[in-house]
């Protein structure tokens, strides 16, 4: 079974920065990143497939950046010019296969990371 971990996170002020990371314990094809706003449901934001195919919500297209470190399967997600509306839990996810329309779907992954909250101040 595949293990993800996900760390980083924490509190910033709009226009600020912070860096996600999530490890997993396999070599998984598929990774996305995911968030869920007390009362909304849990959306995709971010996913990147086969190490370089990436897409991005439009919520977040132009200030978040996935990226994967391949040696150790370890995705990595920067968010710049973060905005209070960025405010979430943010979940990682893994799977060892998608498909480019399916990566920012929650049931393309059947692997989850435990969360991990975002704050965003204005």
């Amino acid at each position: 079974e595949v293990q993800v971990a996900d760390c980083g996170g924490g509190s910033v002020q709009a226009g600020g920065s912070l860096r996600l990371s999530c490890a997993t314990s396999g070599n998984t094809v598929c990774m996305g990143c995911f968030r869920q706003a007390p009362g909304k449901e849990r959306e995709g934001v971010a996913g990147i497939m086969s190490d370089t195919y990436t897409k991005y919500s439009e919520s977040v297209k132009g200030r978040f950046t996935i990226s994967k470190d391949v040696a150790n399967d370890t995705l990595l997600l920067h968010m710049n010019s973060l905005k209070p509306e960025d405010t979430a839990m943010y979940y990682c996810a893994a799977s060892y296969g998608c498909s480019t329309s399916g990566l920012l779907r929650r049931n393309a992954y059947p692997y989850w990371g435990q969360g991990i909250q975002v704050t965003v101040s204005s």
